[in-house]
């Protein structure tokens, strides 16, 4: 059995761009940087940005295109895909690319110039994580969409809601 499956959480460099390909589909390409932060043998602190290529198809590139910017925080799960081609004077390329499969938008105010954001950042002088103060009280309640292409929910059970209900679907109740 192979498995090709990767998860990147990191902030978009450069804004999305968009095409179209000849069958009519949209296609998204970004993009983004994920931080490693580690100590040397030496006991320094060190900081190591690796960049990602993310390519998104369909609705997913509509909502990439939609609700993406230039420093957004955003979770990517895909897949990994090396393309290589030949230009004009005979050089081989090679490119490494995610292709996306499910998109987690981070919160709105995450590519917001002021780095106020809802994830824990990393103090410099002690390197602990700290969750900062949101300025609107309210601001870290909001639900993070989880946006999925081609996938449907499954439940393994009843579902629960937030007064206590149970919603149970009878198999007798569908019509077909």
């Amino acid at each position: 059995m192979n498995l090709n499956k990767i998860f990147v959480l990191g902030n978009v460099t450069r804004e999305p761009e968009v095409r179209s390909m000849p069958s009519g589909g949209q296609v998204t390409s970004f993009s983004m940087a994920t931080n490693r932060f580690y100590t040397s043998q030496a006991g320094e602190k060190k900081q190591e940005a690796e960049f990602h290529n993310i390519v998104c198809f369909g609705k997913l590139a509509d909502i990439a295109s939609r609700y993406l910017n230039k420093g957004s925080l955003v979770l990517i799960e895909g897949r990994i895909k090396t393309r290589n081609w030949q230009d004009s004077t005979g050089v081989k390329h090679w490119k490494t690319e995610i292709i996306a499969e499910t998109m987690q938008l981070g919160p709105r105010n995450s590519g917001a110039p002021s780095g106020n954001s809802n994830f824990p950042l990393r103090s410099e002088a002690s390197g602990k994580f700290n969750k900062p103060e949101p300025e609107n009280p309210n601001a870290g309640q909001d639900e993070i969409p989880v946006i999925q292409e081609d996938h449907s929910p499954i439940s393994d059970g009843p579902v629960t809601f937030e007064d206590g209900a149970v919603d149970e679907i009878d198999i007798k109740d569908i019509p077909f």
